[in-house]
Order: structure tokens, then C-alpha cells, then sequence
């Protein structure tokens, strides 16, 4: 199987559910989510082209949200293993903070390089987390976020960096392990043993 038509099929399994829960579970709020799916977004009935840099990308999205928008949703289908419970704590946080994003506090050792040859140091992993998807923020804070990075011609990795920027809080809500990103063909072995373990009711 592809690695297109394998990511594709696990997408479609994972996804579709989504965004009708949070519409029934946020009563008399609207969300916009924006999907980065490979090398476009995908928001029905939208369809447009990402640009270079993701921030570009997902302001071209966020342009099209609606203007009585509550949230705003940002996500990578290159996680399609976000599970619903996940979503939804992101949701509340970030209506209740304004901006929020899932992560897990880092297993890993991490060590800092210069020159990518040798160690320079080792970082305390009690204070870092590993960054995931969705990343919610309230639109007009959004808005915020946008003018100040082009206005300074800032560069981020993503998309509540900005909010970090104009010096806003960012809540941190605690996702999955198993909500793993799918960059390279192993990936993909792990994430339909993941979904079997769920379909079986292990996970």
C-alpha cells in the first residue's frame, strides 16, 4: 500500500467524527477548524493552496473562518490519531483561556549540540513538553497574533508561538501519546497497531 492511500485510509477512519462532536458538546458556539492535510487545507466546502511557511498557510485558512466565529481549531491531519476526548479538552481550554494546545510532558533525554558533532549539554526534560495538534485559539486574539509577527517579519513553527509572542497565555492541555505524527512509512505500522488497540478496546 502507498504511503498516500495508507495515510489517507487511517485519516478517514480517525477524522470525520470530529468536528460534529465539538458542535454538539460547545452548544451556541461556532468553530472554525482548519485541517492541514499533506500540502493543503482542506475546510469543506474549501479548498486552498498552503503557501511556503505554515503561518502563511494558516492564515490563508484563517481568512476564511466565519466572522461570527467563537474558536478556531488548527490541526494537522498528519495526526489523525487525535482522539475525541483530546479534541474536546483543547476546545474548553481554549475558550476559557483563549488559546490552547496539546502536548505531553517529554520521555526523552534531550541534549542540546552547536555544531550537531558534539554534546554542549543536556536539558532538563521536567520542564518541556512535546508540542501536538489541534492548537486552539479565539479568533480575535488570532488576529492579534498575525499583525504582530508581520509586523516584526517573525517566523514560527506554530501557530500558538504568535499568541507566545504578543505575550499572551497559552494554556497547555494534556494530550496522548498515542496522537503521534505520521512523517516517515515506520509511522505508519504504529499508528494501525494504535488503532487496533482501540478498536479492540485496549486503548
Amino acid at each position: 500500500m502507498s504511503w498516500t492511500r495508507a495515510t489517507a485510509r487511517i485519516s478517514h477512519s480517525c477524522r470525520r467524527r470530529i468536528p460534529a462532536l465539538c458542535l454538539r458538546t460547545l452548544e451556541s458556539k461556532k468553530i472554525f477548524i482548519i485541517t492541514i492535510h499533506l500540502y493543503i487545507f482542506i475546510y469543506s466546502p474549501f479548498l486552498l493552496p498552503s503557501h511556503r511557511e505554515r503561518q502563511d498557510s494558516v492564515l490563508n485558512g484563517f481568512c476564511q473562518t466565519l466572522p461570527d466565529a467563537s474558536i478556531v481549531c488548527i490541526h494537522d491531519s498528519a495526526r489523525p490519531l487525535v482522539s475525541q476526548a483530546a479534541v474536546l479538552a483543547s476546545l474548553r481550554d481554549g475558550v476559557k483561556h483563549g488559546a490552547a494546545v496539546l502536548g505531553v510532558p517529554m520521555k526523552a533525554t534531550v541534549k542540546e549540540s552547536e555544531d550537531g558533532e558534539f554534546v554542549l549539554r543536556t536539558i532538563n526534560r521536567s520542564r518541556l513538553w512535546e508540542i501536538q495538534t489541534p492548537q486552539v485559539i479565539k479568533p480575535d486574539i488570532l488576529a492579534k497574533a498575525f499583525e504582530y509577527v508581520r509586523e516584526n517579519a517573525l517566523e514560527v513553527t506554530d501557530d500558538v508561538s504568535m499568541v507566545e509572542e504578543v505575550g499572551l497565555p497559552v494554556k497547555l492541555t494534556m494530550g496522548e501519546y498515542t496522537n503521534i505524527k505520521l512523517t516517515t512509512p515506520e509511522d505508519l505500522g504504529v499508528a494501525e497497531g494504535f488503532l487496533k488497540q482501540r478498536a479492540e478496546g485496549k486503548l
